[in-house]
């Protein structure tokens, strides 16, 4: 509290000095038409306020400036949202853009002046200026995002809806912060500008020549009082609105399976069944029914630059059964659950047939949107605030549910990875070391969580040699 009563302390004490300089600095020169001090223009803007003329003209003003700064936000989400996707559109527009930041303020002017009325002069003027800026920041911020976010996303088919209030809108905050800030201070400049040139009725420009003419420099000084005040509330407003919906966190859609049927495996005290008999290969689950094959690899390979990664591996993998890939570090584990998740392709076409209809994946990395606690990372796939909390239940504590990612330790952020991949409801549960970082008691919870909810997919461990797991591989 002292720090920001000294800080802002600090910044009266400069606007102060500087007001008084203005004053000593119009009683110096003694001429009104050449310079009237703070007080002189306090009285003239006190007049202007009293009349009803004034309020139109700033309300007008502040319409047409608004128009044309709402339109270039919304046509510059519009055009980087469009040109992230397709390249040539990206292509088509940089020399639009280039040139809409390149060309002066005064020729925007009278070309709008040539084709239009002046009354939209203002409007055009600050759509032109607002849109590339707004444009250039918005491309640049969805370029930032987290690749690996997008991959994570990707594999647990994430809604749109989801990926874009998570996942973009953080990447967007601070490209769109500054690009508002300026914009907003922009918009009212030039458009200001603009109407003192086309001279709309009822407007800030407007007075601003009028003033000019009968050389009333009060009467100028207090409309540039005017434009900096109406630029200033605006900004404050439009960035108070961005922040506002940055703090939003409106509800999870659905994204297909969400792990319903493995819900139904909890016993009726809400406690996950004991670990159960790990089958062996060549044998079937206990049931009268015929095991249900959800993947198949057909000699995968993959190589990269000529080097041989991945070669030759086969296999066939049911329902119901766990299978671990005990194998050294390098030796194309990961590769192989990427090739299986879609992120890469073999070399062989058809070399994977993926039977069930969902694969979900636990990275290497946790991939979580650190900014959210581990409720709404869960609900990015679940879209059930009460399906993810029963997940997240048997994984951390209560208390930890409701905190940022970021302020979790390195196991915790691993269990909600592992949380959200089993929530997702996955055919095929792709799981690339998930022990690490956990300690024993953790990694024994861990355990236990994906015995009582992986019985309804093939479970694809990934460890390296020294893990105590069996090797489950047909």
């Amino acid at each position: 509290m002292k720090k920001r009563v000294g800080k802002y302390g600090k910044k009266i004490v400069i606007v102060a000095c500087w007001i008084l300089i203005w004053q000593l600095a119009a009683i110096l020169v003694g001429n009104r038409i050449l310079l009237v001090g703070p007080i002189q223009t306090l009285q003239a803007l006190g007049e202007r306020a009293l009349q009803g003329d004034f309020w139109l003209s700033v309300g007008h003003s502040l319409l047409r400036i608004g128009a044309g700064f709402a339109s270039g936000l919304a046509m510059g989400l519009l055009l980087a949202a469009g040109s992230s996707r397709y390249k040539l559109l990206e292509e088509v527009l940089a020399p639009v853009m280039a040139l809409l930041k390149a060309i002066p303020v005064a020729s925007f002017v009278v070309l709008f002046l040539i084709w239009w009325r002046s009354a939209v002069l203002a409007t055009a003027v600050s759509f032109c200026i607002v849109l590339p800026n707004i444009y250039v920041n918005t491309l640049e911020g969805i370029r930032h995002v987290d690749p690996r976010l997008l991959e994570m996303a990707q594999v647990l088919e994430i809604p749109a809806w989801n990926r874009f209030f998570y996942i973009y809108r953080p990447a967007l905050k601070p490209c769109l912060d500054s690009a508002i800030h300026i914009s907003a201070g922009m918009s009212w400049k030039s458009g200001v500008a603009a109407e003192v040139i086309g001279i709309p009725v009822l407007s800030v420009g407007e007075q601003l020549y009028l003033s000019k003419i009968y050389l009333d420099t009060a009467g100028v000084l207090a409309w540039t009082a005017v434009t900096v005040l109406a630029s200033v509330a605006c900004e404050q407003a439009v960035l108070a609105l961005w922040r506002l919906f940055q703090r939003l966190e409106p509800g999870c859609r659905a994204a297909g399976l969400s792990g319903g049927r493995a819900l139904e495996r909890e016993s009726s005290s809400g406690e996950v069944p004991a670990l159960e008999r790990e089958a062996t290969p060549g044998t079937v689950p206990s049931s009268e029914t015929k095991p249900q094959v959800v993947l198949e690899l057909d000699h995968v390979s993959k190589c990269y630059q000529g080097r041989i990664v991945l070669e030759d591996v086969s296999g066939r993998f049911v329902r119901g059964r766990t299978y671990s890939f005990r194998t050294p570090s390098g030796s194309g584990k990961t590769t192989l659950f990427r090739l299986i998740a879609g992120l890469e392709e073999p070399q062989l076409p058809h070399s994977i047939r993926r039977l069930g209809s969902k694969i979900t994946m636990v990275f290497q990395e946790d991939r979580l949107c650190e900014e959210y606690n581990a409720l709404i990372n869960v609900d990015l796939v679940t879209g059930d605030r009460e399906k993810s909390r029963e997940h997240l239940r048997l994984l951390l504590e209560e208390e930890d549910l409701s905190r940022p990612c970021r302020e979790l330790s390195g196991g915790m952020k691993r269990r909600v990875a592992i949380a959200r991949a089993v929530a997702a409801g996955g055919d095929v549960i792709l799981l690339d070391e998930p022990y690490g970082g956990l300690d024993g008691e953790s990694r024994r919870r861990v355990e236990r969580y994906l015995h009582a909810f992986g019985a309804c997919s093939a479970v694809l461990l990934a460890t390296h040699l020294e893990e105590n797991a069996v090797q489950h591989v047909e």
